[in-house]
């Protein structure tokens, strides 16, 4: 069974009817303990950075993420705000994140600076998503796959996690990512029609290998 992480910032209808209409059993995690008895998770979220860190840290949810994602090594996939809150800080709040991926998010215009000039922002719609390399999560997809983004931040990760790419006007941006048991999608799968319908049942197969 997948449990999505209920953090109270996140699409988790949405999510829920997806693996519903797939088949794959599927039921919320609001406890410490849900997460603990987890044998792979979803982190979804919309909203700001320091919003869905606060809320992880008020549930009492962080420890018991950690010890999923860094000691148990669960299948997790981060969705949006959830793959944003896998990085260790955002320069759209204070908070600390997990500090799963060593990354900082960044604005577009941070990322990008002169080359952001006349984008609207937040970067909302389909796009398509270029593969860096290989995955589990990516196979079976049509050529070429897109998604579904609403997001003005984006993940800063080195090219050896960044596992797809994206495009708003002239900037590169990092699509998805992954290392280990860790996915993060800067997308929404749950609004991406057969795309994410694909992925969704990919990771729902993915076992991981290795570090």
């Amino acid at each position: 069974m997948i449990r999505v992480v209920d953090y109270g910032v996140c699409n988790l209808g949405s999510i829920l009817n997806m693996c519903r209409r797939l088949g794959i059993p599927a039921a919320p995690a609001t406890t410490a303990a849900d997460i603990d008895g987890a044998e792979r998770l979803i982190l979804p979220g919309v909203g700001a950075f320091d919003s869905g860190a606060r809320n992880l840290e008020e549930r009492g949810l962080v420890d018991a993420l950690t010890r999923a994602a860094v000691v148990r090594r669960v299948p997790m996939l981060g969705i949006c705000l959830g793959m944003q809150l896998m990085a260790r800080s955002s320069s759209e709040g204070k908070r600390p994140g997990l500090a799963w991926i060593d990354a900082r998010v960044r604005h577009f215009t941070e990322l990008a600076g002169a080359a952001a000039v006349g984008l609207k922002f937040p970067h909302i719609g389909w796009n398509f998503i270029e593969r860096v390399r290989p995955h589990p999560v990516l196979e079976g997809l049509d050529e070429p796959p897109r998604f579904y983004f609403v997001h003005s931040y984006c993940v800063d990760c080195s090219e050896a996690e960044r596992l797809a790419a994206s495009r708003h006007g002239p900037i590169v941006f990092t699509a998805m990512l992954a290392r280990g048991n860790l996915v993060g999608a800067q997308f929404h799968p749950e609004k991406s029609h057969r795309f994410g319908m694909r992925l969704i049942r990919n990771f729902a197969e993915w076992r991981p290998e290795g570090p």
